[in-house]
């Protein structure tokens, strides 16, 4: 495809924590006049996301896991995709291929790096996940979110960019957002971050807790598993409640919230982070490597949020947490003030500048 403007391939599926900061990178890119493409899977929770950006190219490959047990179907799968992704990067060849880790990531930064592609490899999480300690070493630089990670990468390839953040998500007006989800502007609102596939045990826990909130509204984001049972859960509350499967309208949805309840993604860390709202994180109790857990300790530990055990809290215990800090002005300013401490604003143009620099 012959054009005058660098191409950069951007491999960001699996989750909306691999493809939203993806974006971030892109926007960035786009104001360098460079063309991106976006490579996904061709799960539904991509091609959902991938909707709520109509103007960006994007190419879907099969979903690509590895399962120990059966390795076979993960080197089948990823054969498959690589072969896709190589007919089509022979038809439109990028200059440099950023994967935002996952092994979705796998075929297109094998591919582009055969071809002759810079590549770079971003990882958001504090703990660096399977498939980003294995494609690190066809990466010609590993980005990292949290400082941490550096450490189980060769150093001399990793720079510290923090997680990229779209500018949506800074700067909005609390009492606008709110009027604009149809929330009550003048009452506090708890907002639940299930991710973008969901969290049962979150769910579960919220439900009940909820019962034991007074004068606040409610917006939970439950993923499309648990959408039917929490809805049935919040039939006959009395308490002003939105549930979604999926949210496109993050950066409002984070700027209307008084305190958040949240897993610790490294992606959800980051948006918070740049909203500025104080959160009760509840990790994944069976993430890989932990990492949900070294993600929540890392901002504990500047104070932007509080962390609870999924299997030791109980929903008294949870609703009561949540509803002192939202009748606690000075707790949530406080809290506010560590999340501050760790938003990176430049940090999907400094990804940006790392990838002009090789072209």
């Amino acid at each position: 495809m012959a054009t005058s403007q660098p191409h950069v391939a951007i491999a960001c599926g699996g989750t909306g924590g691999h493809f939203f900061p993806g974006v971030a990178v892109a926007r960035a890119l786009q104001q360098e006049n460079v063309r991106v493409t976006l490579w996904v899977s061709n799960k539904a929770i991509d091609q959902k996301s991938v909707a709520t950006v109509p103007d960006l190219t994007h190419v879907s490959t099969p979903a690509v896991a590895l399962e120990w047990r059966r390795p076979w179907r993960f080197l089948f799968g990823l054969r498959t995709a690589m072969g896709q992704v190589r007919a089509a990067m022979m038809i439109d060849r990028p200059e440099a291929v950023l994967a935002m880790g996952g092994f979705t990531s796998a075929a297109p930064i094998l591919v582009g790096r055969k071809m002759g592609a810079a590549t770079f490899l971003h990882e958001s999480n504090a703990v660096p996940g399977r498939a980003n300690r294995l494609l690190s070493r066809w990466a010609d630089e590993v980005l990292v979110g949290m400082a941490p990670a550096a450490e189980r990468f060769g150093k001399s390839r990793v720079v510290l960019t923090g997680t990229p953040v779209r500018d949506d998500f800074r700067g909005l007006d609390q009492r606008t957002c709110r009027e604009t989800l149809g929330l009550p502007p003048d009452q506090p609102m708890v907002l639940v971050i299930g991710g973008s596939q969901g969290a049962r045990g979150v769910n579960r826990l919220i439900t009940t807790a909820s019962s034991e909130w007074l004068g606040v509204s409610l917006l939970h984001i439950c993923g499309a598993m648990d959408e039917a049972e929490v809805r049935e859960a919040y039939a006959g509350t009395a308490l002003d409640v939105q549930v979604h499967a999926f949210l496109g309208a993050m950066p409002q949805a984070l700027s209307a919230a008084t305190v958040a309840v949240s897993r610790a993604g490294a992606s959800s860390i980051a948006e918070l982070a740049a909203a500025r709202v104080p959160a009760v994180f509840i990790p994944l109790p069976n993430s890989a490597d932990d990492h949900q857990r070294a993600n929540a300790a890392a901002v504990a530990a500047v104070g932007g949020g509080q962390v609870l055990e999924q299997h030791e809290t109980s929903p008294s215990e949870l609703g009561g947490v949540v509803q002192d800090l939202v009748e606690d002005d000075q707790a949530r300013a406080n809290m506010a003030d560590g999340m501050a401490t760790l938003d990176r604003p430049e940090s999907a143009a400094q990804i940006a500048d790392r990838i002009l620099r090789r072209l």
